[in-house]
């Protein structure tokens, strides 16, 4: 590669992001900083571009901007400071930008990487919920826009991993494709006990190091429920073709199985930084920093079935891809009310998944599919607003 790839970073602060920023250090004749988002981790976000100088940084609040652009001038610093979402979608969609890695949690990614994939760019997708919420309208503007969508979750990396890159061959070769999931910290807990569970043990997660709320989603099983809904969109499958099993050890990443019964599996270290180089340098493989698996070392892999007792959130996403268009967009948003009022204390563990299906009963989803941003936008706003009354009935 002649040129340095220009790469902006949104969610630059979060696991994701900070994990980016390490392979892209290990590659500084590959690739450039040339932005970096964040939400309001002001000191991190001055630290990186004191590490980066990139030109451009956004900032979701007014406040925090000009914040960040005193500090900066008091610096001698000339990055650009951008604000609001405005100033995250002409980051994402900014005509330097080769590579965007949308790691911005939450339905609040969906409008940049709306953004991004209009303008074609090679888009890195860690926020599932550009997907969950924004499903074919979403897959519509990577079409139009002639965008590279690279999967960044470590399941579903894993599976674009197992299969060709001519997308076109996929249908014939696959007949189903299974997720893998770790069970979260609670797999073996008796459920009697999980109202009891606390916010600081449901983010203690046995092999992966993430943010809290993705933490939480993964005790929940939530996380697995929104990454089923994102492989429905990312590899064109219906429900019934797409699997979940527990795999304790997060050694293997997920599996495709073939029409004619072979399985295509990818395994590595449970380490984000290996789906990252792969999206970032795709189709080639650098350096990621993760260490090799030691099979001398490795004492089993084991699988077993979903306990739906336990992990009663699982089926939700199969409920909402059969509903209207949109049902998955009202879960997302019950879910993101529900998980910061359980971080905040206000409800228990097992109230989640209470919230996530009064707000699914309560919810009108317009027959007709949403057509716009807006649409989607609007319906969110009113999945909140419903969530956040069932939280106060359950706090």
């Amino acid at each position: 590669m002649s040129a340095r790839q220009r790469l902006v970073i949104l969610g630059s602060t979060g696991s994701v992001g900070t994990s980016t920023l390490d392979v892209v250090a290990r590659h500084p004749e590959r690739f450039e900083v040339l932005g970096l988002s964040a939400h309001q981790r002001l000191e991190e976000l001055l630290a990186q571009c004191r590490r980066w100088r990139p030109r451009l940084v956004a900032l979701p609040g007014a406040d925090a901007a000009r914040a960040l652009r005193r500090r900066l001038a008091e610096e001698g610093l000339r990055t650009e400071v951008l604000e609001g979402e405005a100033g995250l979608v002409a980051l994402a969609g900014h005509a330097e930008a080769d590579a965007v890695m949308a790691a911005i949690v939450g339905a609040a990614g969906l409008a940049p990487c709306l953004a991004a994939a209009r303008a074609g760019k090679r888009l890195l997708l860690a926020n599932k919920e550009a997907l969950v919420v924004g499903g074919a309208l979403f897959m519509q503007a990577v079409r139009e826009g002639g965008a590279t969508l690279l999967p960044i979750d470590s399941e579903h990396s894993a599976i674009f991993q197992c299969l060709p890159e001519d997308r076109s061959t996929w249908a014939a070769r696959i007949d189903h494709i299974v997720l893998t999931a770790s069970g979260g910290p609670f797999r073996q807990r008796d459920p009697a006990t999980l109202d009891a569970v606390t916010p600081e043990e449901a983010c203690a997660h046995p092999n992966w190091v993430m943010g809290r709320k993705i933490s939480v989603d993964s005790a929940t099983m939530m996380n697995k429920a929104l990454e089923v809904i994102e492989a429905r969109w990312l590899f064109d499958l219906p429900p019934s073709r797409l699997q979940v099993v527990l795999h304790p050890q997060s050694i293997v990443h997920s599996m495709v199985v073939c029409r004619d019964a072979s399985v295509l599996a990818q395994m590595g270290t449970p380490d984000m930084r290996v789906p990252i180089a792969y999206g970032l340098a795709f189709p080639e493989r650098i350096a990621s920093g993760a260490a090799t698996l030691d099979f001398a070392r490795l004492a089993a892999l084991t699988f077993e079935p979903m306990d739906e007792h336990r992990f009663p959130g699982l089926r939700l996403a199969y409920e909402a891809l059969q509903a209207k268009e949109g049902t998955t967009a009202v879960l997302n948003a019950a879910n993101e009310v529900a998980v910061e009022a359980f971080l905040q204390r206000r409800i228990a563990f097992t109230a989640i998944h209470a919230v996530n299906c009064r707000t699914l009963e309560r919810v009108v989803v317009p027959s007709t599919a949403p057509g716009a941003l807006g649409d989607l936008l609007a319906l969110d706003r009113r999945a909140r607003e419903v969530a956040a009354a069932q939280v106060q009935e359950l706090a």
